[in-house]
C-alpha cells in the first residue's frame, strides 16, 4: 500500500528527472524488453527505476548521496528494499556521463542474472 504523498511525490519526480536519469530512461531503459518503471513507490520510498520481473531497483545517485546523511539514508533504504527480496544497484551521475555503455551493459547483465536466479528459486520451491 502506498501513502498518497509518496505517489504524488513520485509523479512529480517523473516530471523532474535529472539529466542522467533522463538519459538512462530515454536511451536505454524505456526500450528494454522487460518492463521497467521510473520513480516507482515502494512503501515510503521511491525507486529511481524499478523492474518487478527481475526484482531489481536501479538508483542514480547525485552528489547528495555522497554526504554522510545521504549515505546513512541510502543504507537504511537499501536494507529495507533488500528485505523485500529486491536487489539494489547504484550508479552515480559520473557513471552515466562517462561510462554510459558500461552502465547499460551491466544493467542488462544483472537483469538477466536475476531472472535466472529467481527462476531457479521458483523451481526449488515447486520441488519442495
Amino acid at each position: 500500500m502506498y501513502h498518497s504523498l509518496i505517489v504524488e511525490r513520485a509523479m512529480k519526480l517523473r516530471n523532474e528527472q535529472t539529466k542522467e536519469e533522463r538519459k538512462l530512461w530515454y536511451v536505454f531503459l524505456n526500450k528494454y524488453p522487460i518492463k521497467i518503471r521510473r520513480q516507482y513507490p515502494l512503501d515510503y520510498y521511491i525507486a529511481d527505476f524499478f523492474c518487478r520481473e527481475a526484482r531489481l531497483i536501479i538508483e542514480i545517485d547525485g552528489i547528495q548521496h555522497q554526504l554522510e546523511s545521504g549515505l546513512k539514508y541510502d543504507e537504511k533504504r537499501t536494507k529495507f528494499i533488500e528485505s523485500m527480496n529486491y536487489k539494489v544497484v547504484r550508479f552515480n551521475n559520473t557513471d552515466i556521463k562517462n561510462r554510459f555503455d558500461d552502465v547499460c551493459y551491466y544493467i542488462d547483465l544483472i537483469i538477466k542474472e536475476r531472472l535466472v536466479e529467481l527462476r531457479k528459486e521458483e523451481m526449488i520451491i515447486k520441488l519442495l
